[in-house]
């Protein structure tokens, strides 16, 4: 039997988007985060640059709305962008108020934010803690999160399913069209047990989905569990062919991508080939300033047609004491593979970074299914349309998370303790299985398979050969994992392999070239068909 566990919220997931929302609604009921690793594993965790917002003299909400539109190539909601970038500076301050410390310059009345720049902006407005904001953010979220009594985080849970009618012991009639979410099954990694969770109201910010792809500046748990979870239960998915690929990650074959902060060339940063030619230039004015999209595809270019196996991130334009005050992060550890970034060019190559697409919600975080909110890179806003202007990502965690956080407020008022009979987890029948190579085997193809053919550009051909092959590897993972007792490995391959066959729908769907989503065989943008999102769901 099933053990049950009930709180009036659920979240899964601690990255900004999920301990924002539990600080919030702890003040209203009892809170559990459930998190696959340890509470401090998560995207937010890696990001480097920083949050941007329009506080500055120089700044104006205007041009941070009109620079996400351009970056986000035609297909941002404007609703969505003018709540983030007008909400936004009051969540900077109150980040602040919970003991984060940014980086600032100046003394006294003259003390101030050192805004840095990132392509896609036309002034300074990134809001940074040196080279680590986003492990700052979280270290003060869970500093305060881990003295709230009303919050309990359970560390090594990961979620298998979304609790929906579909779990019911006595079924809703059918003419009940609506979805409901009462909680998850969730697996207890160290006991090896599947758990009953309960929740009034669940919210899924489980991060990103780079670990698809063979080359990902994001952590391991990157699995894209939230979108997976989200579709099979009947959620509304939205443009996740925009994949955004980071133009620069160091390049050190045989090592983990380390990711080289956008906030570098901001600073004074120019891409070089081998040669030392500046070639963004060649593809836009802005050079290495351009937003993310133009400048991957720039080098994506340049190392095809030179053959080289990367391009460099020539600093020399920086003072060596403001790389070491501004970047001390990245210089260590560029340092502990013998680069010394104040004298030697940094070899670079783009990597998958982040998706912004994902599971569709309203401006309140709400989802198509009942009683499920979504923040974070999980979910689809309608802020970044076809590309997510730099920096703007923990900001939309930020605002979607308070809103949802007032919207759940009062909801919860009106839904009833009691929950509803669900059926207990029944793995009887199934076995623990020894052919554990397949998973790591089925995992590196579809990483490879997405890095080949689904990658920075795309054609009808590699789109469909891709199909072909990773809907037959999701169809043996299924028939894998139902005569197979679950493991965290096993559920992270099902999610790979749902989350990939997903976003090549997506991208077969879109005949146009986007933001993000660039093929050879519709090189331009199609307004007249293709300015507006790519939906997907599943009729359950």
């Amino acid at each position: 039997m099933s053990r049950i566990r009930k709180f009036d919220f659920l979240i899964i997931g601690s990255g900004i988007a999920g301990l924002t929302f539990a600080l919030k609604t702890a003040k209203f009921g009892k809170v559990a985060i459930v998190t696959k690793k340890e509470d401090t594993e998560s995207n937010t965790n890696y990001a480097q640059g920083g949050i941007a917002s329009a506080i500055s003299d120089d700044d104006s909400f205007d041009l941070h709305i009109d620079d996400t539109f351009k970056t986000g190539a035609g297909i941002c909601h404007r609703d969505a962008v003018e709540v983030t970038v007008k909400e936004g500076p009051q969540y900077i301050r109150a980040l602040e108020d919970l003991g984060t410390r940014f980086t600032k310059v100046g003394r006294g009345k003259n003390k101030r934010y050192d805004l840095g720049k990132e392509g896609g902006h036309s002034v300074n407005r990134i809001v940074h803690a040196k080279d680590l904001t986003g492990r700052e953010v979280e270290r003060a979220l869970l500093s305060a999160t881990r003295k709230n009594k009303n919050i309990k985080i359970f560390s090594n849970h990961v979620a298998v399913d979304l609790l929906t009618e579909h779990n019911l012991m006595v079924k809703r009639r059918k003419k009940e069209s609506k979805i409901h979410c009462w909680g998850a099954y969730i697996l207890d990694t160290e006991n090896k047990i599947v758990e009953i969770f309960f929740g009034k109201i669940i919210m899924l910010s489980t991060g990103g989905t780079g670990k698809i792809y063979l080359h990902t500046t994001n952590p391991d748990i990157a699995t894209g569990d939230g979108i997976a979870i989200a579709y099979r239960a009947g959620g509304k998915i939205a443009n996740l062919e925009f994949m955004q690929f980071h133009p620069t990650t160091l390049y050190s074959p045989g090592n983990k991508p380390f990711l080289i902060s956008e906030a570098v060339r901001g600073a004074g940063g120019i891409l070089k080939n081998y040669e030392g030619k500046n070639f963004v230039k060649e593809y836009d004015l802005r050079g290495s300033l351009a937003p993310r999209d133009i400048v991957a595809r720039a080098i994506d270019r340049e190392l095809k047609k030179s053959g080289r196996p990367c391009v460099y991130l020539d600093m020399s334009k920086i003072k060596r004491e403001t790389i070491k005050k501004k970047f001390p992060n990245i210089y260590k550890t560029c340092l502990s593979y013998k680069i010394d970034i104040t004298k030697e060019r940094i070899p670079v190559v783009p990597s998958a970074h982040y998706m912004c697409g994902g599971l569709v919600t309203d401006l309140l975080g709400r989802t198509s299914i009942e009683r499920l909110y979504a923040s974070g890179e999980v979910a689809c806003t309608g802020l970044h349309g076809a590309n997510r202007l730099a920096s703007n990502s923990l900001l939309e965690a930020l605002v979607f998370s308070n809103r949802a956080a007032r919207d759940a407020e009062e909801r919860i008022k009106n839904i009833p303790d009691k929950f509803p009979e669900i059926l207990p987890w029944d793995d009887s029948g199934t076995f623990n299985h020894d052919e554990w190579i397949l998973i790591s085997h089925d995992k590196y193809e579809i990483q490879k398979l997405m890095w080949d053919y689904v990658g920075i550009v795309r054609s009808d051909f590699r789109l469909q050969r891709a199909e072909r092959r990773i809907k037959l590897i999701a169809k043996e993972v299924e028939q894998f994992y139902k005569k197979t007792k679950v493991t965290e490995q096993l559920l992270e391959l099902r999610n790979l392999s749902t989350v990939a066959e997903l976003l090549v729908k997506c991208a077969i769907k879109r005949k146009e070239s986007r933001g993000l989503h660039y093929t050879t065989d519709y090189p331009q943008k199609d307004d007249k068909k293709w300015k507006k999102d790519t939906y997907i769901f599943k009729k359950v």
